[in-house]
């Protein structure tokens, strides 16, 4: 599940990084057993998935296995 300001970031985002961004996000099916994923401390978000230069930013309901993507960014001095 993707927020709108997410799918609007995504859609900036260049073709080959977008594809490479999907299909990560997909692996969130298998969350937490997930590579590049990290919890985050003191962010507004509970996790972050790492793509290349790129860092997709969400949160998650462990009870019910919804991840609610937040953000996609480019890595940056001002990303975290």
């Amino acid at each position: 599940m993707k927020s709108t300001g997410a799918k609007r970031q995504l859609a900036k985002v260049p073709m080959k990084y977008r594809v490479a961004i999907t299909d990560a996000t997909r692996t969130l099916v298998n969350f937490p057993e997930c590579k590049n994923v990290k919890p985050l401390k003191n962010h507004i978000y509970d996790f972050r998935l790492r793509v290349g230069r790129y860092r997709v930013f969400f949160d998650f309901d462990g009870q019910i296995k919804i991840i609610a993507i937040q953000e996609v960014k480019k890595r940056d001095e001002r990303t975290y």
